[in-house]
């Protein structure tokens, strides 16, 4: 090998070991750089990400700082603290309807939804609701692309747990704060919570627009019912289409107006685009197949729609308006006793009851309560189609004081309005009530809430059962009606009348209540009224009466200051009826949660006011009412029997009237008038148709109409039971006390009912007897020179019993005493001496014959006491007297002579008789007879015991005188006319 070659060869040797280890080294320097420029990069971005996402993850920790970390009892009673529609029901849990709320929401569990509206709602609302833990990283993403270029956002970015948090724990606010919250705690929330109870829970809170009554509804279960009217277990694939997309955009895609109208084609299309990609997804998600789908797009949805709906407040409007007052009072006074405080406080502190009672109102609109109450359906409806087509309403008026606040005029339609009410006796249930003519004319609830007037239906709550039970008076006792009055300390004297301005004398308590006597009444409350009586009406709930009304003789007769309300009067006549026991009348029966839980049940606690015979003494008392007493036209118009005992009542110019009853089984109460103070008109082309007569009618006409409905219950064939303790007993009228000889012969002996404790043990003592002369209607005691045939003897009354009667004095009592009056055979001595002037009275005159009646003027001087009667048989023969005839105003007597004279003299009190007054001539007296032929004599001789004419067998023996008495007697023939044309 040659120098050169060598050198070649070791040249490329070392040219090669350089190039090999400069590419070598050179590959090794470029892949350190990039390596390093890797990491470099790495690090700075790894550096950076970890900055970024510490910085989001401290920015994500600031946003959620004050949120608390939740328990599962926190979010479980969050979650599912949603509004529920509470419902009202008749008795027998029969459906009346929603209570009033601005939401209507009925809670459904997840085991009773239709598939179809689970598959449609997670497949629009959350494809991958069973997938996530509560958030979906893309969807957010996908999201927040489309809030930032404002695409459409069919699907959005929250899960259905997300939309559920923001519904019950966040606000709608928009804001990263809200969305960092609610992203927190949806991952919490699907920690704690299943699947399924996150998607109850959401379609149970979910808004959906409004039903086809125009309400405001939530929930899945009210939507299917509101919208299509089907159960929610039954809706279709469009029907579960369109509900579920309904809670994107509520109000937007629902079918119908607030005014319960459907909307437009074009107002409608929103609603039907939406339910149309609701569809899309759920074939696109598998759910149904093709010919499902199919046909559910070309199914028309709107013939779906549901009717409008009544509201249970525009069918029922007194009654649920009077339902949700009472039960707010429940729950306020259990919200109020939970935080420690007592009934009496809630009720004396305005504003604590307002505090609560607006509790309770939320509460009840919140909470899906069950409220039972005692109202019969069909018993309190046919009273409403009674009312409706009664006739006898009278005329309508415009309101004098009322003004219309949009046209500044009075209000018009003041009608004549009833309110009633029907109590059960036993516990008090208002079974049924009447609250007025039409709410749309008057919301006023005149049987609950209106405060009049009661008339004389205050007479035995005030006067006579008071009386019964403390014993100053029995159903018999004798009561002086006679014109009274009252002396009132810096006013004018209280002074009564009766209601027919008629005064009545002497009556019993029986009697005074059954005709509705006022002024005999009013003594016997006057005779109580230091021992307050109205204390047995403030334990009966009288709400409005006050201490000072104590002390007023007039509210014995019904005019309290303010007034009674009617199921206050009812419920104090349900007291004689359950035997002396007052129970409070009540409408709800029981409340209960959705769940089932009795929260309130009432109580029935009955409060003694009167004893058991002082009430049956009231009941048998108040029967005479109806059978012959003011109450005759209502049990005339009574289709069925019972044992009605009540009492009617009227005020002052009939501006109201009253009619109270009951039987054993329930006590009916109504009230008739005007909202704005009227009286009250007689109807009918010749006023037959009285107020009284009117109500009466109505009375009885809404009782038969209770009685189609339960006859058991409104007209019971069984009796009011007498107590023990209550006796029969004879007495005398005017004392009460057991009859004395006296007082039989009087004829005033009556029977009736007693107290046992308060019966008669002594005899009466209130009589006498002796002699007495009538002039006029006053008795006067006689003269030892008064003519024997005017002095009367008989029993009378002693002067100290007129005390006992509050009669002010013996004329008064007489002058009262007329032919009516049970007294006909008693006398009242005056105290005034007999009229004597020792004169002789004026000349009788106006003598006639007329027939065979005499008659004459009454003579005007005070003295005379009678008259005497003569008879002359012709113008020569002297007069006789014939009869002795009681002195009186229209003077006459029968007589039995064919023709004669007659005249006339008046006799007073000593005994002096007048000069003879002209002459009467009966017939023509002075006609001269033709005399009679002698008898010829018989030509053959009398056989066997003739005689000479002074045997007894002859016919013609003795003399044929006339008998008109001796013509040639010159002094008047003795008076053998006894009592003939005596009074």
């Amino acid at each position: 090998m040659s120098n050169y070659d060598k050198f070649k060869e070791k040249s490329q040797t070392f040219f090669q070991f350089f190039i090999n280890n400069r590419t070598k080294k050179g590959a090794n320097i470029t892949y350190l750089v990039v390596w390093n420029l890797i990491l470099v990069f790495l690090v700075i971005g790894v550096i950076g990400v970890s900055f970024a996402g510490g910085a989001g993850a401290g920015y994500f920790a600031a946003l959620v700082k004050e949120e608390p970390v939740r328990s599962y009892e926190d979010l479980r009673k969050n979650i599912y603290n949603y509004e529920e529609s509470t419902e009202m029901y008749f008795a027998n849990d029969v459906y009346l309807g929603k209570y009033r709320a601005d939401l209507l929401r009925e809670e459904v569990s997840l085991d009773n939804v239709s598939e179809h509206l689970i598959n449609a709602l997670v497949s629009t609302e959350d494809e991958y609701f069973y997938e996530h833990e509560g958030v979906v990283p893309k969807a957010i993403v996908r999201a927040v692309v489309q809030e930032v270029t404002n695409s459409a956002n069919q699907t959005g970015g929250s899960t259905l747990t997300q939309q559920l948090i923001k519904n019950q724990l966040l606000t709608n606010e928009v804001s990263f704060d809200r969305k960092a919250k609610e992203i927190l705690l949806a991952l919490r929330l699907e920690n704690y919570f299943s699947k399924e109870e996150i998607l109850e829970a959401y379609l149970n809170v979910s808004p959906f627009g409004r039903d086809s009554s125009g309400r405001n509804i939530a929930g899945a279960r009210t939507a299917a019912e509101g919208i299509f009217g089907v159960d929610i277990s039954e809706l279709s694939i469009p029907q579960a289409a369109f509900i579920a997309g309904l809670p994107q955009s509520p109000f937007a895609y629902t079918p119908f107006t607030r005014a319960a109208e459907v909307k437009t084609p074009e107002g409608l299309e929103p609603g039907l685009e939406r339910m149309r990609y609701v569809l899309h997804r759920m074939h696109e998600m598998g759910h149904i197949d093709d010919k499902q789908y199919e046909e559910a797009l070309a199914y028309d949805i709107t013939k779906d729609l549901a009717k409008p709906e009544t509201f249970a407040v525009e069918q029922y409007p007194h009654l649920t308006f009077e339902i949700e007052e009472h039960a707010r009072d429940i729950i306020a006074v259990q919200l109020a006793l939970n935080d420690g405080y007592e009934k009496d406080e809630l009720e004396n502190n305005v504003e604590l009851y307002n505090e609560y009672n607006e509790m309770a109102n939320i509460a009840l609109r919140q909470n899906g309560y069950k409220i039972h109450t005692t109202i019969d359906k069909n018993i309190y409806d046919n009273m409403e189609k009674v009312k409706d087509d009664f006739e006898l309403y009278g005329p309508t008026y415009d309101y004098e004081d009322k003004i219309d606040p949009e046209t500044g005029e009075l209000k018009k339609n003041n009608v004549e309005q009833v309110g009633a009410v029907m109590i059960e006796n036993k516990t008090g249930a208002i079974k049924s009530f009447v609250g007025g003519r039409d709410f749309s004319i008057s919301p006023v609830n005149f049987a609950m809430d209106t405060y009049r007037h009661n008339g004389s239906t205050m007479k035995p709550l005030l006067a006579i059962a008071p009386g019964y039970e403390w014993g100053t008076i029995q159903p018999g006792s004798m009561l002086a009606d006679l014109p009274y009055s009252v002396s009132l300390p810096g006013q004018e004297n209280w002074a009564p009348s009766n209601w027919n301005n008629v005064v009545n004398g002497l009556v019993t308590v029986r009697d005074a209540v059954r005709l509705s006597h006022n002024l005999s009444t009013a003594r016997a409350y006057m005779e109580i009224i230091d021992r307050r009586p109205i204390e047995f009406l403030f334990k009966q709930g009288f709400s409005e009466l006050t201490e000072a009304e104590g002390e007023y003789p007039s509210l014995v007769l019904g005019s309290p200051t303010h007034g009674i309300r009617v199921v206050e009067n009812t419920a104090g006549y349900v007291t004689f009826a359950n035997e002396g026991k007052y129970v409070e009348p009540y409408l709800i029966e029981k409340i209960e949660t959705k769940d089932g839980q009795v929260i309130f049940e009432h109580k029935v606690e009955p409060v003694e006011i009167y004893s058991p015979q002082t009430a049956y003494l009231m009941i048998d008392t108040m029967r005479d009412v109806f059978k012959r007493g003011t109450a005759m036209e209502a049990n005339k118009n009574l289709k069925f029997t019972s044992d009605w005992s009540g009492k009617t009542g009227t005020t002052q110019n009939t501006e109201d009237v009253w009619m109270m009853g009951s039987n054993p089984n329930i006590t009916f109460g109504l009230w008739f008038g005007y909202d704005e103070r009227k009286p009250l008109k007689s109807l009918g082309d010749w006023g037959q148709h009285t107020a009284t007569k009117r109500s009466q009618k109505l009375w009885a006409q809404l009782l038969n109409s209770a009685y189609d409905v339960n006859p058991e219950l409104i007209g019971p064939s069984g009796q009011f039971e007498m107590p023990g303790g209550i006796v029969r007993r004879s007495y005398c009228k005017l004392s009460g006390m057991l009859p004395s000889d006296l007082c039989q012969k009087a004829g005033l002996v009556g029977e009736d009912l007693f107290n046992a404790k308060y019966a008669p043990t002594k005899t009466d003592d209130s009589l006498t007897t002796g002699k007495y002369v009538r002039i006029g209607d006053i008795a006067y005691a006689p003269l030892s020179s008064t003519p024997s045939e005017f002095v009367k003897e008989g029993p009378m009354i002693k002067p100290d019993f007129l005390k006992k009667l509050q009669v002010g004095s013996l004329e008064e009592l007489s002058k009262y005493m007329t032919d009516k009056n049970i007294f006909d055979g008693l006398t009242v001595l005056s105290n005034d001496p007999l009229p004597a002037n020792g004169s002789a009275p004026n000349q009788v005159g106006g003598v006639n014959v007329s027939g065979s009646t005499l008659t004459w003027a009454s003579s005007s001087e005070k003295d005379v006491i009678g008259y005497y009667v003569y008879y002359k048989a012709n113008s020569s023969s002297s007069a006789r007297k014939i009869a002795s005839v009681q002195a009186g105003d229209n003077m006459s007597t029968k007589l039995s002579q064919k023709s004669g004279f007659f005249y006339v003299t008046a006799v007073n009190a000593s005994g002096k008789e007048s000069s003879p007054s002209s002459s009467a001539k009966l017939g023509d007296p002075d006609k001269k007879e033709a005399p009679k032929p002698k008898p010829k004599p018989d030509p053959k001789p009398p056989s066997n015991g003739g005689g000479n004419g002074n045997g007894g067998g002859n016919d013609g023996g003795g003399n044929d005188d006339d008998d008109d008495g001796d013509d040639n007697s010159t002094d008047p023939p003795p008076d053998d006319s006894g009592d003939d044309g005596e009074d």
